[in-house]
């Protein structure tokens, strides 16, 4: 990895941090640039979350026609396994 920095405060502020901590440059900078892009997928991850609950919420709130009564899904049911079976006297 190449470590070059533009600005000498920059690499002379990172090197300090990275002696404090007790570890390479290049160790310091790949946890950072580790530990922010967890952060960056943990706010992603819980925003999604949060979507979800308000999605459950409101179709939870409002049954329309997504939810059919429990007569619509007999009488699915009932002509779906009508489908299914042979019709009689059908020509092989």
């Amino acid at each position: 990895m190449s470590l070059r920095f533009p600005d000498p405060e920059q690499r002379a502020a990172i090197a300090a941090a990275a002696r404090q901590e007790g570890v390479s440059m290049q160790e310091y900078i790949l946890s950072a640039a580790y530990a922010r892009a967890t952060a960056v997928e943990n706010t992603f991850l819980d925003a999604f979350r949060e979507s979800m609950t308000r999605s459950g919420d409101v179709f939870a709130a409002e049954p329309g026609t997504t939810d059919p009564s429990a007569e619509q899904r007999a009488a699915e049911q009932r002509a779906l396994a009508e489908l299914e079976q042979p019709e009689a006297g059908r020509a092989a």
